[in-house]
């Protein structure tokens, strides 16, 4: 009876532990892509062609940037909207991603590449 009631406890202990996890746990690193994507559309809105550094790669050229064409160098505040994110593929600390964007109503898609850099990714055109 002892027995059943310490496994049942150790049971509980597992499930709790489980259930309230940080959900970070089950992030992918295809996840951790996809929201540097978003972040780099949301940077990109208030920062133009000229986001922070620790944005972006060391070796980001604004002129290549995936914005370029469709933003002003020194304009800012104008709304980049990512709509779609596909053929997402990681290759160790490297990735590619089809990412269609909206600024003023039109849409453009074309391949984004990204790096990893000190554990956090990161565009790099």
């Amino acid at each position: 009876m002892i027995a059943a009631a310490i496994a049942a406890l150790v049971l509980a202990v597992i499930v709790i532990a489980e259930v309230v996890s940080p959900v970070e746990k089950n992030v992918t690193e295809a996840d951790r892509v996809a929201a540097a994507v978003r972040d780099f559309g949301e940077v990109s809105s208030r920062y133009g062609l000229l986001p922070p550094e620790e944005a972006v790669c060391p070796d980001f050229d604004p002129k290549r940037s995936p914005m370029a064409g469709r933003l002003d160098e020194g304009e800012t505040g104008k709304a980049v909207e990512i709509t779609k994110l596909e053929d997402l593929n990681v290759d160790g600390d490297r990735a590619t991603a089809t990412v269609t964007s909206k600024v003023d109503g039109a849409e453009a898609t074309g391949t984004w590449t990204l790096k990893r850099v000190d554990n956090t990714w990161l565009v790099c055109p």
